[in-house]
């Protein structure tokens, strides 16, 4: 007979209550991550939509019309246009090279690369100004020689080049590693010379981890900051792109333009966003048909 002063067990947790108490966890996690993107995401960017469309659209679009405004526009374009470019060809090369040899120093070299994802761009800008500056390591040569970097367009563009120079090599080279080595030594053993077997074997298999690295590299390029701020001098009609554009017409409380240019980088923002989901869901489609 058990003793009246025995403690009882505790019964185990039906599943409908294991069920009911994970689903109370998932619901206030689900809740907490809204609230924390409500807070810090949401809300400025309606913000940002309601204050430059608080007077209606017609001033909206005059605030597009303004010279400074287009001229950071186009500004910004050209350094995106030259710099994506370059940094294209680079990473496809890097990204060749890291995939493909293996050589004494290659985890050196992939350090390297990513020495712009930990170095801030306010460095990186003032990295470019110490070598190429009127009291750089090259600013007597270039002073000499009336060539100006610093505080002008080439500056501005090799900056954009070292903020966004690691991302195509860094999407690229997990392609090439996962596609392998087995269709191109094929087409070597056809007769295909290197440019036919890049061309037509290469490229087609990575061709969306760098269109991924292009977007990317892309959208960095149009909305780096720091950097650019460091080497150009933020001159209104001269050397201001259009992130420099809206911080400098908040500053002098010309809050209606400011707005209006950060809705456009914000359209950007989003249709990088789209673009991205569309990329990753067709890797996704082709990695499915790959493993069936």
């Amino acid at each position: 007979m058990a003793s009246t002063g025995s403690t009882l067990k505790t019964l185990p947790d039906t599943p409908a209550q294991k069920v009911k108490r994970y689903d109370w966890t998932k619901i206030g996690l689900i809740a907490l991550a809204v609230l924390y993107l409500t807070l810090i995401l949401f809300i400025p960017a309606l913000n940002v939509f309601v204050q430059a469309f608080s007077k209606g659209i017609g001033p909206f679009f005059a605030n597009l019309t303004e010279p400074a405004f287009q001229n950071a526009v186009r500004l910004t374009l050209i350094i995106a246009a030259i710099a994506v470019p370059i940094n294209t060809v680079f990473g496809l090369c890097a990204a060749w090279v890291i995939a493909r040899k293996r050589f004494p120093g290659r985890a050196l070299v992939i350090s390297i690369l990513d020495v712009p994802f930990s170095v801030s761009p306010v460095v990186a800008g003032l990295m470019i100004v110490l070598l190429y500056g009127r009291n750089g390591w090259f600013g007597p040569f270039l002073n000499a020689h009336d060539i100006k970097i610093v505080f002008a367009l080439p500056g501005m563009i090799l900056a954009t080049a070292f903020i966004t120079l690691p991302f195509v090599a860094r999407e690229v080279i997990p392609v090439l590693e996962e596609a392998g080595t087995d269709q191109e030594e094929a087409a070597q053993t056809l007769g295909a010379k290197n440019w036919q077997i890049f061309w037509r074997v290469t490229l087609p298999s990575i061709r969306w981890g760098l269109l991924y690295g292009v977007l990317l590299t892309n959208a960095r390029a149009m909305g780096e900051f720091g950097a650019i701020s460091v080497v150009s001098g933020n001159i209104a009609n001269k050397t201001q792109t259009l992130p420099l554009f809206v911080e400098e017409s908040y500053k002098q409380y010309q809050t209606e333009s400011a707005y209006s240019a950060a809705v456009l980088l914000a359209f950007l923002a989003v249709v990088t966003l789209v673009l991205k989901e569309i990329l990753e869901r067709k890797t996704r489609i082709k990695q499915i048909k790959e493993e069936a």
